[in-house]
C-alpha cells in the first residue's frame, strides 16, 4: 500500500472567512511553523476586488513558503494566481473540464461529502485528492452532510487502486484531539479551519496536528 502521493501528507490548513488580509498572513506563517504542508484559501465574503487582492497576497506569501496553494472553488482565480491547484465541490466546474483547462501539473482535489461512489467517478476524471466530511460537527457548515470513518476508509481502498495514488482528505470539525482516528483509517491529510486559525496558539494546534502524522 503506498503512501505516495501527489498532494502533500499531513496537516492541510483552510483559511477562515477574515478580512483581515494581515492578520491571515500572520496565522499562514505560524501554521507553516508548526508543519502545515499545504493550505486552502477559501473566502466566500467580500467584493470580487476584496477576495482577489487577499488571494495574491496569500499566492505571495505561499511562494516564499514554498506552500503548495489551492483555491477554493474558482478555477479561473487559481489559473490567474498560478496557484497550485483548485478544489471544487459538487456545485462547481465540471471536473474534466477544468482538468483539459489547467493542465496535468495543476492539483485537483473534490467534495465527495459522504458518497464513495461520487469519488469513484471523481477518481476516473483524474483528481488528485478525494475529500470526505464533515467527519464531525462543523462551526463553519453546521448544516453539513456527515460523513463516517467507514467513508474514510471506503475511500482509502479506492484512491489504492489507482497509480500514481491520489489521495484522502478529511474534513470537517476535525482538529488535533480528534483527528487521530480519521488518519488511522486513511485520511492523507486533515483539512482544518477552526481548530487551526481559532486556536489561542495556532502554531502550537499546527504542531499537534502535525505530530499525528509522525
Amino acid at each position: 500500500m503506498t503512501t505516495n502521493t501527489r498532494f502533500p501528507r499531513g496537516l492541510y490548513g483552510v483559511t477562515p472567512d477574515w478580512a483581515d488580509t494581515g492578520r491571515l498572513l500572520a496565522a499562514i506563517e505560524q501554521a507553516h511553523a508548526g508543519g502545515m504542508q499545504a493550505l486552502q484559501w477559501r473566502r466566500k465574503h467580500g467584493t470580487d476586488h476584496e477576495r482577489r487582492a487577499q488571494a495574491a497576497a496569500v499566492r505571495d506569501l505561499c511562494l516564499r513558503l514554498h506552500l503548495p496553494l489551492i483555491i477554493n472553488d474558482d478555477w479561473r482565480l487559481a489559473a490567474d494566481l498560478g496557484a497550485d491547484g483548485v478544489h471544487l465541490g459538487k456545485d462547481d466546474a465540471d471536473i474534466g473540464s477544468v482538468r483539459r483547462a489547467l493542465g496535468p501539473d495543476t492539483l485537483i482535489g473534490s467534495s465527495c461529502y459522504d458518497q464513495p461512489e461520487l469519488a469513484r467517478r471523481h477518481l476516473q476524471d483524474g483528481v488528485d485528492y478525494i475529500a470526505f466530511g464533515a467527519l464531525y460537527p462543523s462551526a463553519v457548515k453546521p448544516d453539513a452532510v456527515r460523513a463516517t470513518l467507514d467513508h474514510v476508509r471506503a475511500g482509502r481502498l479506492l484512491a489504492d487502486q489507482r497509480t500514481p495514488r491520489p489521495a484522502v482528505v478529511a474534513i470537517g470539525g476535525i482538529g488535533p484531539d480528534n483527528a487521530a482516528p480519521v488518519i488511522q483509517a486513511g485520511a492523507d491529510s486533515i483539512a482544518v479551519i477552526s481548530a487551526l486559525f481559532e486556536a489561542a496558539d495556532v502554531r502550537e494546534a499546527a504542531l499537534r496536528c502535525s505530530a499525528l502524522f509522525s
